[in-house]
């Protein structure tokens, strides 16, 4: 049941965190925003939690997994209603960093807790059930987002992706009893560093595997809104896009366990980072709605397979008591690229167009392919 909860708690909040991120996007360009302005909104939503996912870790390892979640919940609320109470494009930035940082509470704790519910066997179906929640919550958000602008408005949008906040706050708030309690290990004074976490050389080429999908997915999810609104699609139909994107992630995450079972993981992420090089080469040659739809899909089936995998060997592999602050380190190398890969694009797509920015990036991956091809299993 405790599971399940948890589930129901990422699908509704990813929705709100998702769907922010389109129509955050749009409504900028509505504004008069230019791709790097995008770009640096885009980037906002990493710089908190790059600069204190592994402190957000530890707090949950400390203090237990109610307080950081809730504060999440209620702060992506809150982010999200700036906009219609503010509007402008000066209030997108503050929402923007509100957004990152709050959504980065309830994330890193929920995935440094999942992996213990119900015991060790119980890890790899947690995980693949919570990445499930999310990716399924890849789909809803976005593509309401994108009708709700069409039949709405920017504005009105914003608030009905804050009502996905309402029913997790309200879970964590009066019954929270199906969370796990806080670890209460001692730790004797002793001072810790993540760097001990990345020194460990398995781990450390999970955080890079996790990185490198990490980073094509941030891209896709920042510029194709950008993309798609340049060649004159519908908000409907950008939501539609991404929506389906998301459905491919839910996809492979089902196939997953028996890929699982037949390859070693190092291989798999091999294989995902080179598919979805594939994609991103394919996508500027691209101006139909179907057509691009078909390439997000491809791109979902190559990086829907890291997120799970990453998050439960990551959570098997840490030290005792230091579970959230693994999947917090996790997240921070992440985060790197959510950072760098807006601005970095954003300003590359500002000076030379859009096909320079999707063979970049599949170059950038196949050259992390063929260095994860190197990695033992």
């Amino acid at each position: 049941m405790a599971i399940h909860l948890i589930v129901l708690m990422c699908l509704l909040s990813h929705s709100g965190f998702g769907g922010s991120r389109v129509v955050v996007t749009l409504y900028a360009l509505e504004l008069g925003a230019n791709q790097f302005t995008v770009g640096v909104l885009m980037a906002l939503y990493a710089l908190v939690p790059m600069l204190l996912a592994v402190a957000i870790g530890r707090l949950a390892d400390r203090v237990g997994a109610r307080m950081p979640m809730l504060l999440g919940t209620v702060g992506v609320a809150v982010a999200l209603l700036l906009p219609p109470l503010f509007p402008g494009l000066v209030t997108l930035y503050v929402s923007a960093l509100l957004l990152g940082s709050s959504f980065h509470f309830f994330f890193v704790t929920v995935t440094g807790i999942a992996g213990g519910i119900g015991g060790v066997e119980n890890r790899a179906r947690n995980y693949a059930l919570i990445s499930m929640g999310f990716a399924a919550a890849g789909f809803v958000g976005p593509t309401s987002a994108g009708f709700a602008i069409d039949h709405f408005g920017h504005l009105p949008t914003f608030v009905m992706l804050a009502l996905f906040m309402v029913a997790p706050i309200l879970l964590l708030w009066l019954k929270p009893d199906f969370l796990p309690k806080a670890g209460g290990h001692a730790h004797g004074g002793e001072q810790r560093s993540a760097l001990d976490l990345w020194r460990a050389p398995v781990l450390r080429n999970t955080f890079v595997a996790s990185g490198i999908i990490s980073s094509a997915w941030d891209l896709f999810q920042f510029y194709l809104p950008v993309y798609g609104h340049s060649i004159g699609l519908s908000a409907s139909a950008i939501g539609t896009i991404l929506g389906v994107f998301a459905a491919a992630t839910f996809v492979i995450r089902i196939v997953l366990p028996y890929l699982v079972k037949r390859f070693a993981e190092p291989r798999i992420l091999t294989y995902a980072i080179f598919v979805a090089a594939c994609a991103f080469a394919l996508m500027p040659f691209f101006q139909n709605g179907v057509a691009l739809a078909a390439c997000g899909f491809l791109l979902g089936l190559g990086v829907g397979c890291g997120q799970p995998m990453s998050m439960s060997l990551i959570y098997a592999l840490a030290p005792a008591g230091r579970a959230s602050e693994a999947a917090g380190l996790r997240v921070m190398v992440n985060n790197v690229t959510h950072l760098v890969i807006p601005l970095l694009f954003g300003s590359v797509g500002t000076a030379f167009g859009y096909m320079p920015v999707f063979l970049s990036n599949s170059a950038l991956l196949t050259a992390g392919g063929f260095l994860m091809r190197r990695q033992p299993a």
